[in-house]
């Protein structure tokens, strides 16, 4: 990718003298439950307004009528100062409207020029000219800054390049309203600064975005105003530059967040785990040595191919390591697989969530003792009743949002799906916890909960050994940082000493970062900086 050309305007869209998008008192609820409760919103021609709200708070309802996926129950649509009584997908797109979302909906075995041509019509004739269509593509991609071949195929694509072409796809639809749903979770930090560059050239050239994040930092850095929905209500629109991130949290869950990292001291124990200068040729994991102790948090930090999930892996057994040891409780043991691990009393809960964290068509009751099944079986059966009873007890435990533990996990927010995922590991009744970006993707309130979790656990005697892109959860989180680069640990930092600039300037290898002036304390407090 290379630096973002300006993006040209479309007349269609700087020809609107009002609102681009109206929506006024949408209602819509399935079956007994009511998922918006006359939610209004407008969005501006040469505007980026960002959607907010917990999970669960209404938005993908809301995005989902907008585009036609779904039809509000009552209320009102005008796509520029035009009413439109009845919207499918096909009219949102003749009307302007287009969604990116966090995972790019691209046909993977097909070049980029042929997913382009995809969106933007089959020409007029039968006959396709795929050199005017290879040059369209390229035109396309020039306007958002994509250094990318229009005949690649999809699949050679990194996550960032794809989402380019998605944007690419949409201007070429002359796209008015384009609505990013959570586009920057799979993205590194100079990925996102990129994307967030071509969000601001779609304001400057006369688009309308809407977009979604969980992500405090992005939504103050490109956004102009800022909706709340909190429990399918809209409760407030505000200018970015009058609202404060405690405000703007405040309003998302209803209540005042004393802190999202409710960090306590703990006295540390013995050593629940110990890793010996072990390593992973294929993995580059390479003489690693840190210790994990009973009661304590130890975040792990550095940039994205550190190798910090390549370790987590190998101590878990997915990769297993080749050199050095493993040491449970003052017990060597070796790992050479999940279920020896799980053996050993070590549990991971991996960073994809969806993928592998959680069986999303399952239920809750069966994702919680999945990892445990001999404690719900009776003579190689599994007994569904003692199944519920125990996913009873972790629901109640963690507060998981649930209308029953035999609801599909795939129907819960993000943050209880994560509880579910949590609870699965924990009735192992593992002695050491590998979290692998624990609150990646969940809203602010479901972050502050799941942190609470992780304090409760360390008090109870649990060794928690963190992974985290986010400056602020490691600083505000871990007892002790271990800083990794190019496969190994580059330093090991206690609280007290830790900052954003000390632990960047182990991640970069770079002695000349500086701390700022700033305590640790106010580190984790920040809008809030990944690594």
């Amino acid at each position: 990718m290379t630096g973002a050309a300006p993006l040209g305007s479309c007349s269609n869209i700087l020809r609107v003298s009002g609102p681009l998008l109206e929506a006024t008192a949408i209602t819509k609820s399935f079956g007994a439950i009511r998922a918006l409760q006359r939610v209004s919103f407008e969005l501006r021609a040469g505007e980026v307004h960002a959607l907010v709200g917990e999970n669960g708070a209404g938005k993908s309802t809301f995005i989902k009528i907008v585009t036609g996926a779904e039809h509000a129950d009552s209320g009102s649509l005008r796509v520029a100062g035009q009413t439109v009584e009845r919207i499918d997908p096909s009219a949102a797109r003749a009307q302007g409207i287009a969604a990116i979302y966090q995972q790019p909906a691209l046909f993977p075995h097909l070049s980029v020029a042929e997913n382009i041509a995809l969106a933007t019509g089959p020409g007029g004739t039968r006959r396709i000219d795929w050199r005017a269509r290879s040059r369209r593509a390229a035109e396309l991609l020039a306007r958002v800054g994509a250094a990318i071949d229009p005949a690649r195929l999809v699949e050679t694509l990194t996550m960032p390049e794809q989402q380019l072409v998605e944007i690419a796809k949409a201007l070429g639809t002359d796209a008015r309203v384009l609505i990013m749903d959570e586009p920057t979770a799979s993205l590194t930090d100079r990925e996102v600064d990129h994307l967030l560059h071509i969000v601001a050239g779609l304001r400057d050239s006369g688009h309308g975005v809407i977009y979604i994040s969980h992500r405090m930092e992005e939504i103050f850095a490109v956004a102009n105003r800022i909706t709340v929905l909190r429990d399918g209500s809209s409760v407030a629109t505000l200018p970015t530059a009058d609202v404060s991130r405690a405000q703007l949290i405040a309003l998302m869950v209803g209540r005042e967040l004393a802190s999202v990292y409710p960090k306590r001291p703990v006295v540390a124990g013995d050593a629940a785990l110990e890793l010996r200068a072990i390593g992973n040729r294929a993995s580059g994991v390479h003489d690693v040595s840190l210790s994990v102790r009973r009661g304590e948090i130890v975040g792990i930090a550095g940039l994205v191919g550190s190798g910090r999930t390549e370790l987590a892996e190998t101590v878990f057994g997915l990769t297993p390591a080749d050199s050095g040891q493993i040491v449970v409780s003052g017990r060597p043991v070796i790992v050479d697989s999940p279920s020896t691990a799980i053996d050993a009393g070590i549990a991971y809960v991996p960073e994809d969530r969806r993928q592998h964290g959680v069986v999303l068509e399952m239920s809750v009751a069966a994702n919680t003792t999945l990892a445990s099944l001999n404690d719900v079986a009776a003579h190689g059966l599994i007994d569904r009743e003692r199944e519920r009873q125990q996913a009873r007890r972790y629901v109640d435990r963690f507060r998981v949002k649930t209308p029953s533990v035999d609801a599909a996990v795939g129907t819960l927010s993000g943050g209880n799906q994560q509880k579910v995922a949590l609870a699965r590991w924990l009735s192992t009744n593992p002695t050491v916890l590998l979290l692998d970006e624990p609150t990646q993707g969940v809203d602010v309130g479901a972050k502050a909960e799941i942190h609470g979790l992780m304090q409760e656990l360390v008090e109870q005697g649990l060794a928690i050994l963190m992974i985290s892109s986010e400056l602020p959860e490691i600083l505000g989180m871990s007892d002790r940082i271990v800083v990794m680069r190019e496969g190994t640990i580059r330093g090991i930092l206690d609280r007290s000493e830790a900052s954003q600039a000390r632990i960047l300037a182990l991640a970069l290898g770079d002695a000349a970062v500086h701390d700022a002036p700033s305590s640790p304390g106010d580190n984790a407090s920040q809008q809030g900086r990944r690594c």
